[in-house]
């Protein structure tokens, strides 16, 4: 059964964060807010919260996961970025984007795509997020709660502990979340691509 977190969207409670960043550290799979929708999030080195991930929402080994990191200096540690995807990014941070750019050495190779070496990164604009992030000091490796069955993600996390309390070990509950997922930016061959439109501006891309 998952442990249910209900945290203010504002003021998160140290208390909450900190039980549930230790469930993490733990290889325990969440389910969490993000400034676009809900997403499943585990630590980087879970190779049992990875294939969870894949099992729930039926991903192939073609998906890109995300890398959703707390700031630029983290981000910059698992991704190469170029001087014009710098600024382009920098500005565009934090956001509702994420980016595929060429992973560092810090990724291992099963998060990146199988052919082109890369890995999705983003830095989200989320108070419960970047409390999360900040208490467990590194990345969450994450990917939007898109159930098979489902056209749109779900937006409730009351919800989201009824479908998923066998399969996930927490819900972090802030509000009702959005069901527009990221803009996906593909930088991995130098221009900007806009992979798919979602919640951020794409016109800084085009």
């Amino acid at each position: 059964m998952a442990r249910y977190f209900d945290v203010h969207p504002d003021n998160p409670q140290k208390r909450s964060i900190s039980q549930a960043v230790d469930l993490i550290r733990n290889d325990g799979l969440i389910a969490y807010p993000t400034d676009s929708c809900f997403a499943l999030g585990c630590r980087l080195g879970n190779r049992a919260g990875i294939d969870r991930i894949r099992e729930i929402r039926h991903l192939g080994d073609g998906h890109h996961f995300t890398l959703v990191c707390q700031d630029f200096a983290q981000l910059s540690q698992f991704v190469y970025v170029d001087n014009a995807a710098f600024r382009a990014i920098k500005a565009a941070t934090p956001g509702s984007y994420t980016f595929i750019l060429p992973a560092t050495k810090e990724v291992p190779k099963r998060l990146m795509h199988p052919k082109k070496k890369t890995v999705g990164v983003r830095i989200p604009d989320h108070t419960v997020v970047q409390a999360l992030l900040a208490e467990l000091g590194e990345p969450l490796l994450s990917s939007t709660l898109l159930l098979p069955d489902q056209e749109e993600p779900m937006t409730q996390g009351w919800n989201i502990k009824e479908r998923l309390d066998n399969v996930v070990d927490a819900v972090i509950d802030s509000g009702e979340c959005g069901t527009v997922p990221t803009t996906v930016i593909d930088y991995s061959n130098g221009e900007p691509e806009i992979v798919r439109v979602g919640a951020g501006d794409p016109s800084r891309f085009e």
